[in-house]
């Protein structure tokens, strides 16, 4: 192997961004190709102690900087890194997408788009002004692009701009490029020579909501089922995994792919709800025969999605149940073996917060090939058909 291309990676979280770094030239869906080590994370930073605890688990040797990146100087990240301003290859991370997801739109200052939060866009700015990567890539939930968020979005792009590095944008379909989940997030990247960065094309294809046509030269989406088929089967059930409470016997009686809306007097469940009185994620159960909807991170008590298949509780009654840490770890298209600390709760947290790693390892990749570090020659062995 030879000398490693340094890389500083800012709000890091779970590191799903970190992963795609330090495995963009690994095969496709495979978890057993680490990659050829091209690229190292130098430094990662983020609030959060338990997911900077994760990244240590799970990256040998990581080196972080714990604290608001409002109140950390670049030259401390630089220097913890052992780097100077020029010296980063990459400069990548997604700011908390809170302020911008529409999770939070019930919230009037969310919907006004005046969340304290959303300056730390600005601060991302301040790194890569500062630090002078040779590239950076930004990623952050499809909301920051919406008309709510127009203002903040443009005023991030020609910040990037004056710094030289004329940003591109494209929202992406995570399931488009092998991910079993039909998760939509915007990437922002920008070449410190000005040249223009080009989006890899889609590598998978499939009907999602807002796209019913199939590109039958890609392969197809990889769908929850084909996710989950050779996970072990887990005898025992754990409590906070069973869907209880008030919508229990609703949730259990709702369909594969189906929400709230069976319980409708449209369809053949209770005639209970109103119709759309409620987010499509609300009592929703996966179809396996598709890619799963979004996971979130900080879902309500009955909020999919949930596993397709019952299980009977304590009590002897079907109910639904939440999907395992090994199942959300597949949907993520992480490896088996990723560590993360804490109870389910904990893992789902930090993983609907993360990058899905075959989403962020194809725009690395394609921009380490851009960049001239990676071969035209490497990069077919990606090719599809």
């Amino acid at each position: 192997m030879g000398e490693q291309l340094p890389v500083v990676s800012l709000f890091s979280g779970a590191g799903g961004l970190d992963l795609a770094v330090e495995r963009a030239d690994a095969d496709p869906l495979s978890a057993a190709d680490p990659g050829s080590g091209l690229l190292k994370v130098s430094v990662a930073t983020d609030y959060n102690e338990p997911a900077l605890d994760t990244l240590r688990a799970n990256f040998d040797g990581a080196t972080t900087v714990s604290g608001d990146i409002r109140e950390v100087p670049t030259e401390q990240i630089l220097a913890t890194a052992g780097l100077r301003a020029s010296e980063p290859v990459l400069v990548v991370g997604g700011p908390p997408c809170t302020p911008f997801s529409k999770s939070g739109f019930w919230l009037e200052q969310k919907r006004e788009s005046r969340d304290p939060n959303a300056s730390l866009l600005d601060e991302y700015v301040r790194v890569v002004r500062e630090s002078r990567p040779e590239a950076f890539v930004l990623e952050n939930v499809q909301g920051l692009t919406y008309t709510t968020h127009r203002a903040q979005f443009e005023r991030l792009l020609k910040a990037l701009g004056e710094l030289g590095y004329n940003p591109q944008w494209k929202v992406l379909l995570a399931a488009d490029y092998g991910v079993p989940q039909l998760r939509r997030r915007v990437f922002v990247v920008g070449r410190r020579d000005g040249e223009k960065f080009e989006f890899p094309d889609q590598t998978h294809s499939g009907w999602s909501e807002r796209d019913r046509k199939i590109d039958t030269t890609k392969l197809p989406h990889v769908t929850a089922g084909e996710a989950f088929a050779d996970l072990p089967t887990v005898l025992r059930v754990s409590e906070d995994e069973i869907v209880a409470g008030q919508y229990g016997e609703l949730a259990a009686e709702v369909p594969p792919g189906q929400n709230y809306l069976w319980h409708t007097d449209r369809y053949g469940g209770r005639n209970h709800f109103e119709w759309r009185s409620r987010y499509w994620t609300f009592l929703l159960r996966l179809d396996p025969n598709r890619p799963s909807t979004t996971l979130q991170a900080q879902p309500g008590p009955w909020v999919g999605p949930f596993h397709w298949e019952n299980v009977r509780a304590t009590d002897g009654v079907e109910r639904a149940r939440r999907l395992r840490a090994a199942e959300m770890l597949r949907l993520m298209s992480f490896p088996d073996d990723f560590k993360i600390a804490g109870n389910r709760a904990d893992v789902q947290r930090q993983l609907g917060n993360a990058v899905p790693l075959e989403l962020g390892k194809a725009v690395i990749r394609a921009l380490m090939v851009q960049l001239g570090y990676i071969t035209e020659q490497s990069e077919s062995r990606f090719a599809v058909g």
